[in-house]
């Protein structure tokens, strides 16, 4: 009698799902990190590789009940909150472009310079360059070799400057304070200090793309621009074309699309030649703060590693696309950024 007892009851604790808690998402979706578990059930997991079987049956998906999980929901209505919260982005007196030729996608491998003028017509520099996420911006900008197969080596102060930029952007502004809560709501991050130790993993842990050197990272890659095999890799930054461009070093060809914005940020596909190397698209957003274009990407590639990331900015639709480095990691077999950007529509 007491065997089938033990059985009964063994029986009744695997129709209620308790056997494989350890390897379900059942009942976790959104928790922290937890060593007991044999897996994860929060949008980390995605980074850490991790993930229960099930994670994407139960808690991912766009709308109803998600058990914790980011939605795609969720990320529209806080990019909107970001998008509000860009007090530093450029005003139209701020900042000029002209775009001139609007080329088809199937003209961008031409090669051709269609825009006899240059990109930028004006920049407020004494206005935008002085505010604080800026001057950190620009401070870590210049800190990068271009080639790949060139090791990266930074000094102390190059790295109290990244240190800088982190604090300036994520702590100092609302606009980082909000990715942050957002975040640590949802059981990605216990803390501020561990939400900003990753993101400088994140973004400025180097990596190999060439020869075996750590001459990459995902800030290099996305914000500063890199030369590998002859041609422009990553460059997604308005303010380094524009300095590029201002000392003659960007030759800025035609766009591919523009994005519907008539106010900044706006969003640009643009073909050019950086000093002689060619960049089929380059897209960016143009006439945001340092601090937008980082938290934009850095939620996309938390929440959407690998993936398209659906976003609203004033209502209107964007889609960044994440990738990851794959073959290297940190910490606890967390992957770097390997690259974001604005697709095309």
């Amino acid at each position: 009698m007491k065997v089938t007892a033990v059985l009964l009851l063994c029986v009744t604790l695997f129709c209620l799902g308790y056997s494989n808690s350890l390897d379900s998402c059942q009942g976790r979706c959104g928790y922290g990190t937890d060593s007991s578990y044999s897996c994860q059930c929060n949008s980390a997991c995605e980074r850490y590789n991790d993930c229960c079987s099930d994670y994407t049956e139960i808690c991912a998906g766009d709308g109803g009940d998600s058990g914790g999980a980011i939605t795609d929901a969720e990320i529209k209505a806080l990019s909107e909150k970001l998008y509000a919260l860009d007090s530093n982005k450029a005003s139209a007196s701020e900042l000029i472009i002209d775009p001139q030729a609007l080329v088809s996608d199937s003209s961008t491998s031409s090669q051709s310079d269609l825009s006899p003028k240059p990109l930028f017509r004006y920049l407020d520099e004494a206005s935008l360059f002085s505010r604080p996420t800026y001057a950190a911006f620009l401070a870590v900008l210049d800190n990068y070799k271009r080639m790949t197969g060139q090791a990266e080596n930074f000094s102390s102060q190059q790295l109290a400057e990244q240190d800088t930029f982190l604090r300036e952007t994520m702590s100092n502004t609302k606009l980082g304070s909000e990715l942050f809560s957002f975040l640590y709501s949802k059981g990605v991050y216990a803390s501020k200090a561990e939400f900003i130790k990753d993101l400088k993993m994140m973004w400025f842990g180097l990596y190999s793309r060439n020869n075996n050197m750590l001459d990459s990272s995902g800030f290099e890659h996305i914000f500063a621009g890199e030369i590998k095999g002859g041609k422009v890799s990553g460059f997604h930054n308005w303010i380094q074309f524009y300095l590029l461009e201002k000392r003659g070093k960007m030759n800025y060809y035609s766009h591919s699309f523009n994005g519907p914005w008539t106010t900044y940020p706006d969003v640009l596909g643009m073909q050019f030649k950086w000093d002689g190397y060619f960049k089929q698209v380059g897209s960016a957003i143009i006439g945001c703060s340092p601090e937008f274009d980082f938290a934009l990407y850095s939620l996309c590639f938390i929440t959407r590693p690998g993936k398209q990331c659906r976003l609203s900015l004033g209502g209107k639709a964007l889609i960044i696309q994440t990738y990851t480095w794959t073959n290297s990691h940190y910490g606890d077999g967390k992957k770097y950024i390997g690259s974001a950007f604005p697709a095309s529509p």
